[in-house]
C-alpha cells in the first residue's frame, strides 16, 4: 500500500466532505478513493470515520490522526519546495483571497499585467468581505482593507493606506447643492454598505475626538458595484474608500464631499502564509504587488 497516497486522499476526503467529491477532487474513481481510505484504517488498526448513507464524521481517533496527517503533508510539501523553488519558473494555479471592492476596482486592472508578465500562472480568484481562513481554505495569499488581525504564521506587507470619503455625482450637487458641514448630511440622501453601524449614523474624527452624524440612507447594499451604479446615476451621496473610486473621480463622474472632514483611514495589506516555503508563484505575485505600489504609507488611490 502507497501509505502517503492514503494520507493524502484521507485528508483530501475530509475536505471536501464526502467521498464523492474528494474523488473528483483527485480525479480517481470512488471505489479507488474508497479502498485506500480503507486500507489506511486497517493499517492503523482504528476506525478514521463514520459512515452513513447521509453523513460522514471524524472519530476522535480520526481527528487526532488527520491533525498530524496535515503536518506530515505539510512538511513534505515544505521539503520538494525547498528542492526547486529557487529554479522553478511560476507557474500552477494561484488561489487569490480579496476583499469585494479592492478586487472589482484594483485587482481588475492589475490582473491583466501579472498575468502578460507570468503567462504559466493560472488565477483563482475569490472576492467576498466574509472573515476567512487563508491557510484552511486553500488560499495561496489575500488582500485585506479592514483593520483584522493575524496570527504569527501570516505575513501582512502593507500596499498602501486608502482613505474613506465622501463623494457624489455632479449631477446629484446640481440639483441639491454641496453641504458645508457634516451635520448638513442630514438634509441629504445617503448610499450606504448594509452595516448595522454605518445605517443611521457617519462618523467623522477631528482633534476635538469623534462627531457622529444622523444620516438618511436612500440606498444600502452589500455590493460595492451596485452603489457606484446609485452613485453615478445622481441618487445621493456615498462613503466610500479612495481605491474603489478608480477613474471616477479623475474623469469627474464623481467629486469629493466635505473634504476637510476626516472620517477614517484603514491600511490595506498582502497577507500570505510564512510557515511555507514561497512557492514561486506566490513570490512572483507578491513582488508584483509590492511594485505597483510603492509607497506603503501613503494613500496611493487619492485623487489630488
Amino acid at each position: 500500500m502507497d501509505r502517503l497516497q492514503s494520507m493524502r486522499v484521507f485528508a483530501k476526503v475530509v475536505e471536501q466532505g464526502s467521498f464523492v467529491a474528494a474523488a473528483q477532487v483527485l480525479d480517481m474513481s470512488n471505489a479507488v478513493v474508497t479502498r485506500l481510505v480503507a486500507d489506511l484504517e486497517n493499517h492503523l488498526g482504528i476506525r478514521l470515520l463514520h459512515r452513513s448513507t447521509r453523513r460522514m464524521a471524524l472519530t476522535e481517533p480520526g481527528q487526532a490522526y488527520l491533525e498530524r496527517v496535515r503536518q506530515i503533508l505539510d512538511e513534505i510539501d515544505e521539503a520538494e519546495a525547498a528542492a526547486s523553488v529557487l529554479s522553478t519558473k511560476p507557474a500552477g494555479t494561484l488561489h487569490i483571497y480579496s476583499q469585494i471592492g479592492f478586487g472589482q476596482t484594483q485587482l481588475a486592472r492589475l490582473l491583466p499585467l501579472y498575468s502578460k508578465q507570468y503567462p504559466d500562472v493560472r488565477l483563482d480568484v475569490t472576492l467576498s468581505d466574509r472573515t476567512v481562513d487563508l491557510i484552511e481554505e486553500g488560499f495561496d495569499l489575500g488582500i485585506f482593507s479592514v483593520n483584522q488581525k493575524f496570527d504569527a504564521s501570516m505575513v501582512a506587507r502593507q500596499l498602501g493606506i486608502a482613505e474613506v470619503l465622501l463623494c457624489a455625482s455632479p449631477a446629484y450637487i446640481a440639483e441639491h447643492g454641496v453641504p458645508q458641514t457634516p451635520e448638513e448630511l442630514a438634509q441629504h440622501s445617503c448610499l450606504n454598505f448594509s452595516m448595522e453601524h454605518l445605517r443611521h449614523h457617519w462618523t467623522f474624527q477631528s482633534a476635538e475626538g469623534a462627531s457622529i452624524i444622523p444620516i438618511t440612507s436612500k440606498v444600502m447594499s452589500n455590493n460595492t458595484d451596485l452603489l457606484r451604479q446609485c452613485l453615478l446615476a445622481g441618487m445621493g451621496i456615498a462613503m466610500r474608500t479612495s481605491y474603489t473610486l478608480g477613474d471616477d473621480m479623475v474623469a469627474g463622474r464623481v467629486v469629493r464631499v466635505l473634504p476637510d472632514h476626516q472620517i477614517n483611514k484603514v491600511a490595506v495589506r498582502l497577507v500570505y502564509p510564512s510557515r511555507r516555503l514561497l512557492s514561486a508563484k506566490v513570490r512572483s505575485f507578491v513582488d508584483f504587488m509590492m511594485a505597483q505600489f510603492p509607497h506603503p504609507d501613503c494613500d496611493p488611490w487619492l485623487a489630488s
